[in-house]
């Protein structure tokens, strides 16, 4: 093998058809580069969304679920001895049940004992209607634990006047949404009035705003402690409606869930199962993206074929004068597939680069200003796995388009050529 011919012969090739060469190596370098950038996009925006998401969902949600009671709306009725008839009642309204939990302070310290729990935030939550003035807006309100309500959601950090402690020392403060107070035109220090369903009323003070930009947090939530919550809804002091959990790994909640339904009683829904459908679009976006970035990428594989094929049709001769010199089938290999590789790899580093450089610029542009979405700018995930994949696809695509024409140009007949 001529190691040292072989390579100076493809240096040569390269070199006297350097604007076939550089259309080659621009095909694979944008479509690498234009892979990571739409990877890295995409899921920036999968990993954005999905914090928000996560950020106002608990990994566990315990809680009396509404039932229908289908076995008794089919009645049976026998006439005589051998004639049956039934009954059955379409559309039943669902069975009235207590939306409490049955000794939910045992069920609370039973699951602070155990080790996969994080945080345990108890929660007694109604729809009502607030009134300040004119202005009546229905809302859910939420009477919590302030304090296992910050572990659990971070509410501290998602302040936008006030801090959750106040909850603490004001006799009925109130936290809301900021959407929520803009709309009631209510700043820290006013009073509103809630309303419950059954018609019970009671003032609160505004303590605090908060901003999860999110629309269903920051304009139709607010937050109150438990006992001001029993207190308007005419409850006692042990009524729960939900606990919530955050586990030390979140992964665990769809395994954990199921033992705690059946342990307990109630339903208990992890967070996999409230999100499906944010995941499932997810995943859809990213199959998406992985076949069009690897189009991409296969279309300048077809370009490299296109040109090699073109080199070696324009070699015909020298091919069979190196075959009559001497050089074997696996020396014309290795010239024409390494000048592929060659092409394949300056295009594929040159990609890696201009995808990084598409994604950081991408990085700094601002996000269009949207009242629903708290963002700076455009979310990117500089994911270095996404490099790799882009190298090792971008190789193997220039790697198979070279070795179709170089084995073409290994079974040369040199005798035939010289003739012809």
């Amino acid at each position: 093998m001529k190691l040292p011919v072989n390579f100076k012969i493809m240096k040569v090739h390269l070199l006297s058809r350097k604007r076939q060469t550089i259309v080659a190596m621009l095909g694979v370098t944008f479509g690498i580069g234009m892979f990571i950038l739409m990877m890295s996009f995409m899921k920036g925006m999968n990993d954005f969304f999905e914090g928000i998401m996560l950020s106002v969902t608990p990994d566990i949600r315990i809680y009396n679920d509404y039932k229908t009671d289908y076995a008794s709306s089919v009645t049976k009725q026998f006439f005589g001895e051998k004639q049956n008839n039934w009954i059955i009642v379409r559309h039943p309204r669902p069975k009235q049940i207590n939306l409490n939990l049955k000794n939910a302070s045992g069920i609370i310290e039973d699951l602070r004992k155990l080790n996969e729990v994080h945080v345990v935030s108890p929660l007694v939550s109604a729809q009502i209607l607030f009134n300040y003035g004119p202005v009546q807006l229905g809302a859910s309100l939420d009477g919590v634990d302030i304090r296992e309500e910050d572990r659990l959601f971070g509410l501290t950090d998602k302040m936008a006047s006030g801090r959750p402690e106040n909850l603490l020392t004001a006799g009925n403060g109130i936290l809301l949404g900021y959407k929520l107070a803009n709309k009631l035109n209510v700043t820290t220090g006013d009073m509103v009035t809630a309303t419950a369903p059954s018609g019970a009323r009671l003032r609160f003070r505004v303590v605090g705003t908060y901003k999860f930009g999110i629309a269903t947090m920051d304009e139709y939530k607010a937050y109150v402690s438990i006992t001001s919550m029993q207190q308007l809804l005419g409850k006692s002091r042990d009524y729960i409606t939900d606990i919530r959990l955050k586990l030390k790994d979140m992964n665990e909640a769809a395994a954990l869930a199921p033992d705690l339904s059946r342990k307990y009683g109630y339903k208990a829904e992890d967070w996999e199962t409230v999100n499906a459908s944010v995941k499932a679009g997810n995943l859809i976006r990213d199959t998406f993206t992985y076949v069009l970035s690897f189009t991409l990428l296969l279309i300048a594989g077809f370009g490299i074929y296109n040109i090699m094929n073109m080199v070696i049709i324009g070699k015909m001769k020298d091919i069979a004068i190196l075959k009559a010199e001497g050089f074997a089938r696996k020396d014309i290999v290795q010239i024409f597939l390494s000048q592929s590789l060659i092409i394949g790899l300056i295009g594929a580093m040159a990609g890696l680069l201009l995808g990084f450089l598409l994604s950081y610029a991408l990085s700094k542009v601002p996000w269009p200003e949207d009242e629903w979405i708290i963002i700076k700018h455009f979310p990117v995930n500089f994911d270095t796995s996404y490099y790799v994949v882009g190298m090792i696809f971008g190789l193997l695509t220039t790697g198979l388009a070279g070795l179709l024409p170089a084995l073409k140009a290994s079974r040369v007949d040199p005798v035939t050529i010289l003739r012809g």
